[in-house]
């Protein structure tokens, strides 16, 4: 699946955790939600942990500074 919609780059703008999934908004009005199992760094992290994140790239990816974890918008779309 391409994360191009009409030439533009889809992107993140944000994104909640349940206790087992992590839901990222896009900015088409899509919303993805994936197993946290899939990110063991996010699975084992704390609520506090979680809730330290920033977009990365204008929104292309997002990144946790304290667990060292980048998960980009493209990689949970392929």
């Amino acid at each position: 699946m391409s994360t191009l919609v009409k030439n533009k780059l889809v992107k993140a703008t944000d994104l909640e955790f349940t206790e087992d999934s992590m839901r990222v908004f896009l900015e088409d009005g899509r919303e993805i939600t994936v197993p946290i199992e899939w990110f063991p760094k996010l699975r084992d992290a704390s609520i506090e942990e979680k809730k330290n994140w920033r977009l990365i790239g204008n929104g292309v990816g997002i990144h946790w500074e304290s667990l060292d974890e980048d998960i980009s918008v493209k990689g949970l779309l392929s």
